[in-house]
């Protein structure tokens, strides 16, 4: 197998895992409290991810995890998922996958503006085109704007952030370390939101508790498999697979909730996938070597 088509192959599988894990979390939230199912999802990916260091050989949790860089990397990762939560929970798995579409876009545009990376006319003429795609999809208009779509915004605001932020991640730092850390913040994250809403759930069925431990499985699934996808290959090549997980998200959601999209948000999306393709295939030829990605969602 060529280094391009692992690198797409387990892109393509991070992608639906991360769909799959939005889908039960999903499930989840209608007969648990979804702070509580949040924690403990966060918490059974979290020990997966410590196994998983301890057979490597690896120190679990490092000294690096209370490096500045690190700890400013969490304190933004506790925005993206305690708003992502939310959004899954109140605003269509459809839509908020969509939303999510736009964090490679405020990527380049925040490394452009934070880092000075060189952003040629043409790719920002196609983030402009991205970013109409998601107002497009917003819709702010009297009448019409629905305020719970901020949730998703702010959410893959703040995955955006946490993807900046990696640059400050040593980079000896493995990808099981980083997912422990990752997931601790998730179990942070569903802490607060269960502060808010502190009930403890009447009689669930076996399978909520289930879709909670099938969520954290497949989290851990995703975050390896991007790990070795972005390492794999011409980053050119393998990144754009990354919108696989939109189609994989739209078919879950019409499947298991009876979701369906209008014509305005499917334009959208094409705006968005369509512009986030091209610049993330742009600063692909730029690229001399395949970098290691920190995006991970």
């Amino acid at each position: 197998m060529s280094p391009n088509l692992r690198g797409a192959v387990f892109m393509v599988l991070s992608m639906c895992a991360f769909a799959a894990e939005d889908a039960f979390l999903k499930a989840a939230f209608e007969t648990i409290p979804r702070g509580l199912a949040f924690m403990l999802f966060g918490a059974i990916a979290a020990t997966i991810c410590v196994v998983l260091s301890l057979r490597a050989g690896e120190r679990p949790f490092p000294r690096e995890f209370l490096s500045q860089g690190l700890m400013v990397r969490s304190g933004i990762e506790v925005v993206g998922r305690l708003f992502y939560t939310l959004s899954i929970a109140f605003v269509s798995l459809s839509l908020t996958s969509v939303i999510l579409q736009a964090t490679p876009l405020v990527v380049t545009l925040g490394a452009a503006v934070l880092f000075g990376e060189k952003v040629g006319p043409r790719r920002w003429i196609a983030m402009l085109i991205g970013f109409a795609g998601v107002i497009l999809i917003l819709r702010p208009a009297p009448g019409v704007f629905e305020p719970l779509v901020i949730l998703p915004v702010i959410g893959m605001l703040g995955f955006a952030g946490r993807d900046l932020a990696t640059r400050a991640a040593p980079p000896h730092i493995s990808v099981r370390q980083l997912g422990t850390l990752g997931f601790l913040v998730s179990t942070i994250a569903g802490l607060i939101i269960w502060g808010f809403d502190p009930r403890l759930p009447v009689d669930p069925p076996v399978a909520a508790w289930g879709a909670v431990a099938l969520a954290a499985c497949f989290g851990t699934v995703a975050y390896n498999s991007l790990s070795v996808a972005m390492r794999s290959g011409e980053v050119s090549v393998v990144a754009p697979f990354r919108y696989s997980r939109l189609l994989v998200a739209l078919i879950i959601a019409y499947i298991a909730f009876g979701e369906r999209v209008d014509a305005l948000t499917i334009a959208g999306a094409i705006l968005i996938v369509g512009s986030g393709i091209y610049t993330l295939v742009r600063s692909g030829r730029k690229a001399s070597t395949p970098k290691a990605s920190g995006q991970l969602r």
